[in-house]
């Protein structure tokens, strides 16, 4: 659902002689199976390319279809029952598949750079993120730790972490998902690797960081030499940042070659299906809501949440707070779909969890179909269900998908196991499932699989609303536009509202009948999907727009405040909207 031209400041494909070259990585052959009670399983079949010093080439798939498991086996991370049984990766001349592990570690972090797709899984949440940083540089590169340390803030403002001399002293719970990933790409490049491999990077980031993030991969590139493996299921974002291509289907390569040309002209059905899925649609389109047909199935006044600001041990008089949500008011029709986009750290997955009663509220008040949702009782909650965006982490990995989804009616009195297996059928026929997925676990869901069974678990105390909180930013573009068209159809079905929490324009488009955009916790622009998108009235509106259409990086206007509002606990500002017509709303500034 990227958009596919190439930013200015990409480095071209023809700027790196790939065949004057002898290879930075040549993988040939390379070939794994998976252990089963069944036997084994093969998993990637002879799979061969090879990446260029200073070239950026991208191996590109769904779910499934190996390329992770591809980059795992190259860099010693692969963990039982998985093995290599074949072929080699020869990086510097040196094949990684005879290493050991010792020799491996003194490889990765240093002439391997690694960034992950979910960067919790790469932090230690015990330690703040500018030692982890620095522990990279003190162990490859032989730095003391205040030299380290000193290094690590600079990396860290090199990735556009904002006050980042305060951000290296904070653990990784403290940051937004964005901030984190942005960490764990300062780690990979600390050591000014020869090669930087990519595992889905970008994913769950908003358009304008997502820029951000290429364009600083791209700057890498130039400035040393680097080259970068690229895993993703993005065409769009591939055909943006890749000088070539590798289409994996099935643990097999399918078609490769120059990214413009594949995307071009792809060869292989398959790859035709990764372009157009990439390409935006008028397909799937949210139905139109009358709006005179709206009555407010969840309301939001003035809403604010606070988090005390440390200050320093010799700090006196009163403790200041910092405003993560401030004075949010909006409300959502009956039927309707509002998404609320921001970059991160904006504070639209605060908002979600404060509605939620997850986070305390410092001021203000939610109601659903009229019920103040502060006397929180069962009936209430019932009401409104949230969709988290890793259903992997949301969903218990012992329990069977039957088991998962009628937890919430389990833990209201059912038990009887014949009732609860039944509904659970039915719910996971609602959401495309069937009795085929009842007893497997989620490790045996493919991702979409996972979302499904997700919003299978919302459904089953039949709310009014969900709150989707980035529900599809994780997943390749097929399964992402089968599961927004689920949402839509369960939404004409059953009359469902959803709030739809997302840094994707391209999806508002697809799902949202309005949106509502937030900057340091604030709504700073509010209205119709179509006359926000086509005529974005607040500067930062506007740079939205722009970085979701054009797939650069655009400096971010500073209109009066640049960042979350700190003072006093309890204080508020009453916001002034300038009203444009048909209930499109843009803050003064």
């Amino acid at each position: 659902m990227t958009p596919v031209p190439t930013p200015a400041d990409a480095v071209p494909a023809d700027a790196v002689p790939v065949e004057a070259m002898p290879p930075l990585l040549d993988v040939r052959a390379l070939s794994t199976e998976v252990l089963t009670p069944a036997g084994p399983r093969r998993i990637l079949d002879a799979v061969s390319f090879a990446v260029a010093p200073g070239e950026a080439l991208a191996l590109v798939g769904e779910s499934g279809s190996g390329k992770s498991m591809a980059m795992q086996a190259i860099v010693g991370l692969m963990a039982r029952p998985a093995l290599v049984t074949g072929g080699t990766a020869l990086f510097e001349g040196r094949d990684l598949l005879a290493c050991s592990q010792r020799d491996l570690r003194a490889i990765r972090g240093n002439r391997i750079g690694m960034i992950f797709q979910e960067p919790m899984s790469a932090l230690n949440p015990l330690m703040p993120v500018g030692d982890q940083i620095a522990e990279a540089l003190v162990a490859h590169r032989g730095l003391g730790w205040s030299a380290a340390r000193a290094e690590s803030v600079r990396l860290l403002d090199l990735t556009r972490v904002a006050e980042a001399g305060r951000v290296a002293q904070l653990r990784p719970h403290h940051l937004s998902g964005g901030m984190r990933q942005r960490v764990v790409i300062a780690a990979a490049i600390a050591c000014k690797p020869a090669l930087v491999i990519a595992d889905e990077p970008t994913t769950a980031l908003d358009a304008t960081v997502q820029a951000e993030i290429m364009l600083l991969l791209g700057q890498l590139r130039r400035e040393v030499g680097c080259a970068i493996l690229l895993i993703s299921h993005d065409m769009g974002l591939v055909g943006a940042f890749a000088d070539r291509a590798a289409v994996m289907l099935r643990g097999q390569i399918v078609e490769s070659g120059p990214t413009a040309a594949l995307i071009a002209g792809p060869r292989s059905p398959y790859t035709r299906t990764l372009v157009a899925a990439s390409l935006p649609s008028a397909t799937a389109r949210a139905r139109p809501v009358p709006a005179g047909e709206r009555p407010a199935a969840l309301e939001v006044r003035d809403l604010t949440v606070s988090f005390p600001v440390r200050e320093g041990l010799l700090s006196v008089g009163r403790a200041r707070h910092l405003f993560a949500v401030d004075g949010v008011g909006l409300s959502l029709g009956q039927g309707e779909t509002l998404a609320v986009v921001g970059e991160s750290g904006s504070g639209k997955t605060t908002l979600a969890r404060a509605i939620l009663g997850l986070t305390p509220i410092a001021d203000g008040g939610v109601w659903i179909a009229g019920a103040d949702l502060r006397d929180r009782s069962a009936e209430a909650r019932a009401r409104i269900q949230y969709i988290f965006q890793d259903p992997q982490a949301s969903l218990d990995p012992q329990f069977k998908a039957w088991r998962s989804v009628v937890e919430p009616l389990a833990l209201r009195g059912e038990t009887r196991r014949e009732v609860l297996r039944s509904q659970a059928e039915a719910l996971l026929i609602e959401v495309g499932l069937d009795a085929r997925h009842l007893d497997r676990l989620p490790h045996e869901l493919s991702g979409g699989q996972r979302q499904r069974l997700g919003i299978a678990r919302a459904l089953a105390t039949r709310p009014r609303v969900l709150i989707a909180d980035e529900a599809v930013s994780a997943l390749d573009a097929t399964t992402r536009l089968q599961v927004l068209q689920l949402f839509l159809d369960l939404q004409a079905a059953q009359g469902l509202s959803y709030l739809f929490i997302t840094h994707d324009l391209a999806v508002v488009a697809r799902i949202a009948h309005r949106v509502a955009v937030m900057r340091f916790g604030r709504i700073v622009e509010i209205g119709p999907v179509d006359r926000v998108l086509a005529d974005p009235q607040h500067p930062y509106t506007r740079a939205l727009v722009a970085a979701g259409a054009e797939h650069k990086a655009q400096s971010m206007p500073d209109p009066g405040m640049a960042r979350h509002r700190t003072g006093p606990a309890g204080s508020s500002i009453a916001w002034r909207y300038r009203a444009c017509g048909d209930g499109h709303l843009v803050l003064e500034t």
